[in-house]
């Protein structure tokens, strides 16, 4: 398959079939709004790394690649020197996935661990449980994958303790619904999770799809604990569309079938994945499919292009990976906050954090830690870009400039990379 970039900038689509992106609007994220400042954490000297990333749960399969992306970052770290005079320490612990509920006691044993940096959730839910136990006791949390609205409103808005590498659903509703278009679907049946995650990227995809004037035929939500999809399978059957846009985790190998049965399979309409259903799904993988079920689907998520060097250099820490979805940006997270540490000073969460936006805009760029670091040590400003793009992290502490992949499958149920998009929200 030929692989391009586009580098556009986005708001809504436009007749022309540009892409672009409407501001971001819409209610209160985070649940209400607390005046305080960040809570503020003493530092020891050392920068601790915890990982609170899926080993079990609905996303498990991002689990080994984001993993090695932090292990990686500390081992780059460390062989350049680490931060303050020290090396950089991880911990790691299993965030699982909403239904299992242990990101909580999880969360205890990194923040136990001395963690100044915890690296994850993965799943925006998972984060909500999270959040705010994490940054009331001074820690940054920094996600790598992160994607919901929701923390870029409300008390989140503010500065704060939370960062991501990972764009908003903004970025990637729009990409796929300029997708959709330029497939020429008119008539969209949008089948998604009923949480903060499915809802977002639901209502971001249906807004550029219907801007773009076609329109969804029906958007049908199912629940994290469903055990089966027949009643929401039937609804999107009968909405007649001429396309499907599955939004899901895991149990997209549970729903597939189901759309076959009702005449609605990948073979019969058109059918699209995002970001959290865009695995491999062949032989070995940890979830399968029959061969060629998957042929032909397309996917989005967000992320550059995994380079073959980096692939390399990830499989010195994990050579089973196979997957390979937000290793770049959880690197990236670790590099930057290692990079604030020394901007700062300081290894402590509530310093650090202070620091994080900084080196990643305005100044000198740089894409190395160790070219970054001894930047800092000229006295030099800098503005690290990374493994997973140019980050450029805004004052909410999402990234204001990213790229989102296009992906397809072939007979194998083996996803390769179409075309990445650029954009600035």
């Amino acid at each position: 398959m030929k692989r391009s970039t586009k580098t556009i900038r986005l708001a809504t689509v436009a007749a022309a079939g540009t892409l672009v992106l409407a501001a971001c609007g819409g209610g209160d994220g985070g649940g209400g709004g607390d005046d305080a400042g960040p809570a503020t954490s003493k530092a020891d000297g050392t920068l601790t790394v915890g990982a609170l990333l899926p080993q079990t749960g609905s996303l498990a399969y991002l689990g080994p690649p984001e993993f090695a992306g932090v292990d990686l970052a500390i081992e780059d770290i460390n062989k350049a020197g680490g931060v303050l005079g020290k090396d950089v320490k991880g911990a790691k612990a299993d965030s699982g996935d909403t239904a299992a509920g242990i990101a909580p006691a999880e969360t205890d044993k990194l923040l136990k661990a001395g963690s100044d940096v915890i690296v994850g959730a993965a799943s925006s839910d998972v984060t909500e449980t999270v959040i705010d136990k994490i940054l009331s006791a001074g820690v940054v949390q920094f996600s790598p994958a992160n994607t919901t609205t929701k923390f870029d409103l409300g008390k989140y808005a503010k500065p704060d303790l939370y960062f991501r590498t990972a764009p908003s659903d903004i970025l990637q509703g729009a990409v796929l619904s300029n997708l959709l278009i330029e497939d020429g679907r008119k008539n969209v049946g949008i089948l998604a999770r009923q949480d903060p995650y499915g809802e977002t990227l639901a209502e971001e995809a249906k807004k550029g799809i219907e801007g773009a004037g076609s329109k969804v035929s029906a958007t049908v939500f199912y629940g994290e604990k469903a055990k089966d999809f027949d009643t929401q399978v039937a609804e999107i059957a009968d909405s007649k569309p001429d396309a499907v846009l599955l939004i899901a985790f895991d149990e997209t190998t549970a729903i597939v079938p189901q759309l076959i049965s009702a005449g609605i399979g990948p073979k019969d309409l058109p059918t699209y994945f995002v970001d959290g259903n865009t695995a491999n799904y062949g032989e070995g993988d940890a979830k399968t499919l029959p061969d060629g079920t998957l042929e032909g689907v397309k996917g989005t998520a967000p992320g550059a292009e995994t380079s073959g060097d980096f692939k390399k250099r990830l499989a010195t820490i994990d050579p089973g990976l196979k997957d390979f979805l937000y290793a770049g940006e959880s690197y990236d997270a670790t590099i930057v906050s290692a990079l604030a540490a020394i901007a700062a000073d300081s290894d402590a969460g509530s310093d650090l954090a202070k620091e994080i936006i900084n080196v990643t805009t305005g100044g000198e760029k740089c894409t190395e830690f160790k070219q970054c670091a001894d930047l800092l040590a000229d006295g030099s400003d800098i503005d690290y870009d990374g493994i997973s793009g140019p980050i450029e992290l805004g004052d909410t502490g999402s990234p204001t400039a990213a790229s989102v992949g296009i992906y397809e499958y072939d007979d194998k149920n083996k996803i390769s990379p179409v075309k990445f998009i650029s954009g600035q929200i």
